[in-house]
């Protein structure tokens, strides 16, 4: 057995668990490692579980602590933490949809919190073994790619997402030339985040977690470092930012 280190951000969720099942299984790896908010993820043992609240730094800061205990480097760093809608706000249809509150926490969500895990778990990657730095984006994030509007908050956060980590990539590529920083769109997939929208989802294009899960890690597993600061999609494809 490898003795490959793997951490998923948000393993209690959907698609953060099934992305946990397959790694579990994976002899590269030796040491899977899942952070949770609030519910430990259930296929893991509790020495492989990290507290982690995506929108508290001093929590990103204390979660790399602990990683550190155990581990000085990692090899494949996925984070699946996303956020669409609350029992308080949705997606906005409309302009005057907009309320700052809102705004600022799917923000905090789905942007700068990832940034700042990109801030404090940057240094595991400082290794001369191939890596890759993964974080779950979303096709609507994607400004050549937005002709029918809408989703204002989720669509904006998504695209900051995406440029902080196109702009970590570059710095990354000095600090850690062997790691493939990437942003990957999943898929519309049977979760609680799409649960509200799944009704207009084609049957075809709508994704189980597990399939879902199955098609990202075939994506990450053809990466190398030259791929480094692109956006793809489930199948492969590279989305236009």
């Amino acid at each position: 057995m490898d003795s490959k280190v793997a951490v998923i951000l948000g393993a209690s969720g959907g698609i953060g668990q099934a992305i946990t099942h397959y790694l579990t299984s994976d002899s590269r790896f030796a040491n899977v490692v899942g952070t949770y908010r609030t519910n430990p993820p259930s296929n893991l043992d509790p020495q492989c579980q990290i507290l982690l609240d995506i929108e508290d730094e001093e929590s990103i800061a204390a979660a790399a602590q602990k990683l550190r205990e155990s581990h000085q480097k990692v090899h494949l760093l996925v984070n699946t933490i996303g956020m669409l809608h609350t029992e308080e706000f949705g997606p906005e249809k409309k302009l005057q949809d907009l309320e700052p509150e809102n705004l600022a926490r799917i923000f905090r969500v789905n942007a700068i919190g990832p940034a700042l895990v990109f801030k404090h778990f940057h240094p595991f990657f400082r290794h001369d073994e191939p890596s890759i730095f993964a974080t779950l984006s979303a096709r609507v994030g994607s400004i050549g790619d937005n002709f029918i509007g809408g989703w204002y908050g989720y669509r904006a956060s998504k695209a900051a997402l995406n440029q902080f980590m196109r702009t970590a990539s570059i710095e990354m590529a000095r600090k850690a030339p062997q790691c493939a920083m990437v942003s990957v769109h999943p898929g519309t997939v049977a979760t609680a985040l799409s649960e509200p929208f799944q009704k207009n989802v084609p049957d075809h294009k709508l994704f189980s977690p597990e399939y879902s899960a199955q098609k990202i890690l075939e994506v990450l597993n053809q990466l190398d470092a030259s791929q480094t600061g692109k956006f793809f999609a489930w199948d492969g494809q590279e989305i236009p930012w």
